[in-house]
C-alpha cells in the first residue's frame, strides 16, 4: 500500500514545473502519430484531382518552362461569369514569364466558378502584371480592385506596382463541391489578371493544431484558417522551381533576408539522395531539395559561441502568421551531438532541439515544426519577423545550430480577410490594440490561473477525501495533470484555441516530461510486467524493457507502492529530468499516472550498464578494451560535469556508480538515476546539509562522516568508477581479505608505490599505454582524495581523461589485441582482484546507505538504501 503523503509532490512537480516551462518548450517530432501509432510512409509524388491553369488572354495553349500547362480562355469560358471582359497583350513587355503577357480586365465584377472534383486544401495562385493597353479606358497600372472567395477576402483595393510582376499564392480549404473567385474593381476602375491556378494540396499539408510562442501555447483550429504564402525559402541553397517541387511551388533563397554577420553563417548541402524521411513523416510538405541544404553557424569550432544566427522578414503587423521551419541534420558524424535553441521574435520556442531524437534516430532525416506568431508580438508590431537558432551554450555536443528551409503563411483574421479588416460580409476585425491587449490579458490570466490552481491544489491536499487511496488514480481528484494548456486568438467561427488532449504539445510536453501513457499502454509495452522482462532493479521498484506501440525499445520504471523511499526517488528524478538535457544524461520519452501508478518511461539502452562490461557479465560479454573504457568514462564525465556547472545551482547526482552509466548501441556513455540527486548549494553557502544516502563502496567519506554535501562528493564516488574500469573489481567486495575489501584504498595503496599497473585488469595487459595509465592512475587519486576540498572539479577530471585518450591514441602499445603475458601485468595483488564471486558481480550486491552506525559495520550487514 502507498503511504499517506507520498504522492503530493508528484503532483506538485508537475505543476511547479509547467510554471517553469512558460519561456520554452522541447522540441518534439512528427514521426509519430498522436496516439503513438505507427503511420504508413507517406507518397512521395502528389496527383491532385482539381488542377485548372487559365492563361488568361491567351489564345493558344501554354506550355511553361517548370512544366505546367495552361488552358486558353476559350478552353475556359465556361468557367467564368462577366457581363464584359476585356483581352489586353503585349508580346513586347518585359515580364519574367510568358503568363504575364496577356490579361483579362473586367470593369464590373467577374466570378470563376471552380467545380471541385474534392473538398479540402487548394491553391489558388493569382499572377497579376499591369500591362500597357486598351483596358477599357483604364491604365492597368492605376486599376484598384478586390479579390474575393465565399468566404475570404484575398486582396483589398489593390493596386499594382507599375512594370512589377508579382504572382499571389493562397491556401484555403474548401467545405462545399465549388470555389468561386471573384474580381470586383472599385468604381469606376477596373479589375484585371494574368493567369491564374486553382489546384488542390494533400491533406497532411496543414494540421490542426500549432504552438503558439506569445504566449507558449498549443493553439488548434487551424484547419478553419485561409492562408497566404508570404515566404518560402530555401535556407542555404538556391531557388527551386515548380519542376522540383512535390507541389508545384517556388523557393527562394534566404540570401535576402540575412541578418547575421557574412562570416557567421556558412552554407551547407549534402547530396539530395541521402535525405531521409522517417516513417509518418510527409515528403508532401518540402521536397528533398530544401532538406539537402542549410545554412549553419560559420564557426563551429569555437569554444563558446555566443551567437545566433538570425533571419528577419518584413510582415504586416496587423495578422498573425503561421511559422513552419524545416530540419534536418546534414553536419554532424553522429547521432545526438547537435543541440540547438530555436528563437521566434526574441522568444524561445524550442529549447535543446535534438534532431536525432525527433526524426528518426538518424542523420539528415526531415523534420519539421509548425508555430503560430500573433500580431502582438513585439518584433511583429514593428513589421518585422525575426528568425533564429544558435547553440544552447552548455556542454551539449556540437556548438553548432542549422536551419534548412522557413514557410511564413499569413493567417486570415477574426472575419475571414487576409487583406485589410473587413470580411466578404462587411464585418470588421478586431483591430490590433485589441488583439494586443487580449493577448497580454491571456497572458496574465494562464499565469495567474497556474498560481491559483498551485494554491488549490495543496489546499485539496489537506481536504483529500479518506477513501483516496482506493480510486483509479490520484491526480483523478487532485489535479489533471495531463491537459493541456490552450490559446485562444481571433479567428472566425470562434477561432482557433480548443484544446486537443493527445496533441504532442500539451502541457506535460512544455515540461519536459513527454508523453503521456495510459496504464493500459504500459502494460501492453512490458507484457503486462513480464518478470522475464525485468532488466534492473531498485529502491523504486523495477524496471522492465518495453516496446510501445510505434515499435520503439524503451525501458519502463515502475514505482514500488511499498517503499516510500522509492516514491520520494521517483518524485526527485521527475524534478530532475524537468530541467536536464544532454547528450551525455538519459533521455526521458514520457510518464503515466494511472491507477495509483508513478512509471516513467525511458530511451532504451542497448547495451545495459558499464559495470557488466568491464566484468563480462556471467561470461557473455566480452571484456572492453582500454580505450573504449576511457571513452566511456570520458562520456560519464561530461553528463556529471553538466550536472554540476548547466544550471545556476548546480545538481548533486550522489549515487554515481558503474551500474548507473548506461551504454547506447554505439556504446555512448549516459549518467543515470536522479532519485537521490540533489541541487546543489545556493548563493553564500559552501555546502547542502542532508542525510547520507549513496552507494557502498562508492560513498565519499567526508560527507559520511559531516553529511555535508557538495559536487566533489560525486567526484570521489567517480573515482571509484574510474578503478574499477581499471582494475575489473567490485568497489566492495567482503570476500576478499580485509586490506583489500575496499577498491579505493586498496587501489591509492598501489598508486603510492607506483604500480598500479600490478592491479590493472590482466585482460588489458599489453594494450595500454603507460604515460595513459599513469594520468588515470593520477586522475583517478586526485578523485579519491579525503577531503573534498583537495579534489579535482569534474571539469578537471574530463580534461585528465581526455588527455589520457590522447596519450593512448598517440602511442598505441604493439599488442593491440590484448591477451599479453599474463605476468606482465603482475600476479602481486591481482589474483586475488581477479577472482569474482561466484555467478560473477551480481553476487555482490549493489546498495547503499542511509547515515546510521559505523561504516564498517554498515558494510558488514550490507543493508540497502
Amino acid at each position: 500500500m502507498v503511504r499517506r503523503g507520498t504522492l503530493l509532490p508528484l503532483a506538485l512537480l508537475l505543476a511547479a514545473a509547467a510554471l517553469t516551462q512558460m519561456g520554452g518548450v522541447s522540441g518534439q517530432g512528427r514521426p509519430v502519430t498522436e496516439s503513438g501509432a505507427q503511420t504508413p510512409p507517406t507518397p512521395s509524388s502528389f496527383t491532385p484531382k482539381d488542377s485548372f491553369l487559365i492563361d488568361c488572354g491567351g489564345t493558344a495553349p501554354l506550355n511553361t518552362s517548370d512544366g505546367k500547362s495552361y488552358k486558353t480562355d476559350a478552353q475556359s469560358n465556361h468557367l467564368l461569369s462577366a457581363k464584359d471582359a476585356i483581352r489586353v497583350a503585349d508580346d513586347k513587355a518585359d515580364v519574367p514569364s510568358p503568363l504575364y503577357a496577356t490579361a483579362r480586365v473586367f470593369k464590373e465584377e467577374a466570378v470563376y466558378s471552380f467545380p471541385l472534383a474534392v473538398p479540402g486544401w487548394h491553391f489558388i495562385r493569382i499572377y497579376l502584371f499591369p500591362l500597357k493597353g486598351d483596358g477599357g479606358g483604364v491604365d492597368l497600372a492605376t486599376a484598384t480592385f478586390s479579390v474575393v472567395t465565399d468566404d475570404n477576402v484575398l486582396l483589398h483595393s489593390f493596386t499594382p506596382e507599375k512594370d512589377k510582376a508579382v504572382m499571389k499564392e493562397y491556401l484555403v480549404n474548401a467545405t462545399e463541391n465549388h470555389l468561386a473567385l471573384k474580381f470586383q474593381p472599385l468604381a469606376g476602375s477596373a479589375a484585371f489578371v494574368n493567369a491564374i491556378e486553382v489546384v488542390n494540396a494533400p491533406d497532411e499539408l496543414v494540421a490542426d493544431t500549432a504552438l503558439s510562442v506569445a504566449p507558449l501555447a498549443e493553439t488548434s483550429g487551424l484547419s478553419r484558417e485561409a492562408y497566404q504564402v508570404v515566404y518560402r525559402l530555401n535556407v542555404g541553397g538556391p531557388a527551386i522551381g515548380p519542376a522540383n517541387d512535390t507541389l508545384g511551388r517556388r523557393w527562394d533563397p534566404d540570401t535576402p533576408y540575412v541578418a547575421s554577420p557574412k562570416d557567421a553563417v556558412k552554407d551547407v548541402s549534402v547530396p539530395v539522395g541521402g535525405i531521409k524521411f522517417p516513417d509518418g513523416t510527409s515528403r508532401l510538405v518540402a521536397p528533398a531539395l530544401v532538406y539537402a541544404s542549410a545554412a549553419k553557424m560559420g564557426d563551429a569550432d569555437v569554444g563558446s559561441p555566443s551567437f545566433n544566427l538570425t533571419w528577419k522578414l518584413d510582415v504586416d503587423a496587423s495578422f498573425s502568421y503561421l511559422v513552419r521551419l524545416f530540419f534536418a541534420d546534414i553536419v554532424s558524424d553522429a547521432t545526438n551531438d547537435l543541440y540547438f535553441d530555436v528563437y521566434i521574435d526574441g522568444r524561445k520556442a524550442v529549447s535543446g532541439l535534438d534532431l536525432s531524437t525527433v526524426a528518426g534516430g538518424e542523420l539528415a532525416a526531415a523534420y519539421y515544426k509548425d508555430f503560430v506568431v500573433n500580431a502582438s508580438s513585439s518584433e511583429v508590431a514593428a513589421d518585422k519577423l525575426t528568425l533564429q537558432v544558435g547553440p544552447m551554450g552548455q556542454d551539449t555536443g556540437r556548438p553548432d545550430a542549422l536551419l534548412n528551409g522557413v514557410e511564413v503563411l499569413k493567417v486570415s483574421n477574426s472575419v475571414g480577410s487576409l487583406d485589410g479588416e473587413f470580411g466578404v460580409d462587411g464585418r470588421k476585425a478586431d483591430d490590433g490594440s485589441g488583439g494586443r491587449k487580449a493577448v497580454a490579458a491571456v497572458g496574465f490570466a494562464m499565469m495567474f490561473g497556474a498560481f491559483a490552481g498551485l494554491g488549490a491544489m495543496v489546499v485539496k491536499w489537506y481536504k483529500r477525501p479518506q477513501d483516496w487511496e482506493r480510486r483509479e488514480s490520484f491526480s483523478s481528484w487532485l489535479l489533471p495533470i495531463h491537459t493541456g494548456q490552450s490559446f485562444t486568438t481571433g479567428s472566425k467561427g470562434g477561432g482557433y484555441g480548443s484544446h486537443k488532449s493527445g496533441n504532442t504539445f500539451s502541457s506535460t510536453m512544455g515540461m519536459g516530461l513527454g508523453r503521456f501513457f495510459s496504464f493500459a499502454e504500459i502494460q501492453a509495452a512490458t507484457q503486462n510486467f513480464d518478470d522475464k522482462a525485468i532488466i534492473g532493479v531498485g529502491g523504486f521498484g523495477n524496471v522492465y524493457v518495453g516496446e510501445i506501440d510505434d515499435g520503439t525499445k524503451v525501458a519502463v520504471k515502475r514505482g514500488s507502492a511499498e517503499s516510500e523511499q522509492g516514491i520520494n526517488e521517483f518524485n526527485t528524478e521527475i524534478q530532475m529530468l524537468s530541467k536536464l538535457r544532454h547528450r551525455h544524461l538519459v533521455s526521458l520519452i514520457g510518464y503515466c499516472d494511472e491507477n495509483q501508478e508513478m512509471i516513467l518511461v525511458y530511451e532504451y539502452m542497448h547495451n545495459g550498464v558499464f559495470r557488466d562490461h568491464i566484468y563480462g557479465k556471467e561470461g557473455s560479454l566480452p571484456a572492453l578494451p582500454w580505450k573504449q573504457r576511457l571513452e566511456i568514462c570520458i562520456g560519464a564525465a561530461r553528463g556529471l560535469h553538466y550536472l554540476h556547472t548547466g544550471t545556476a545551482q548546480g545538481i548533486i547526482h550522489r549515487d554515481v556508480k558503474t551500474t548507473n552509466i548506461l551504454l547506447d548501441d554505439n556504446f555512448v556513455a549516459k549518467v543515470s538515476d536522479f532519485g537521490l540527486s540533489k541541487d546543489g548549494p545556493g548563493m553564500n553557502q559552501l555546502h547542502v546539509s542532508t542525510a547520507v544516502k549513496g552507494s557502498f563502496g562508492y560513498l565519499d567519506p567526508e560527507y559520511f562522516r559531516c553529511q555535508q554535501l557538495t559536487d566533489k562528493s560525486d567526484v570521489y564516488s567517480f573515482g571509484v568508477v574510474l578503478l574499477e574500469a581499471l582494475c575489473a573489481r567490485p568497489p566492495i567486495d567482503p570476500q576478499l581479505p580485509r586490506e583489500q575489501v575496499s577498491l579505493a584504498e586498496w587501489g591509492m595503496q598501489w598508486k603510492r608505490k607506483g604500480l598500479i599497473e600490478k592491479i590493472m585488469d590482466p585482460r588489458l595487459a599489453g594494450t595500454v599505454n603507460p604515460e595513459s595509465l599513469s594520468k588515470f592512475a593520477e586522475t583517478a587519486e586526485k578523485c579519491l582524495a579525503e577531503f573534498g576540498s583537495d579534489r579535482i572539479s569534474m571539469g578537471d577530471v574530463l580534461w585528465n581523461l581526455e588527455y589520457a585518450l590522447q596519450l593512448q591514441d598517440a602511442n598505441p602499445p604493439d599488442n593491440k589485441d590484448g591477451g599479453g603475458d599474463q605476468d606482465a601485468a603482475g600476479s602481486e595483488g591481482r589474483a586475488s582482484s581477479a577472482v569474482l564471486p561466484p555467478g560473477g558481480v551480481n553476487a555482490v550486491p549493489d546498495t547503499s546507505t542511509t547515515a546510521a552506525g559505523e561504516l564498517f559495520q554498515q558494510l558488514a550487514d550490507m543493508q540497502g538504501r
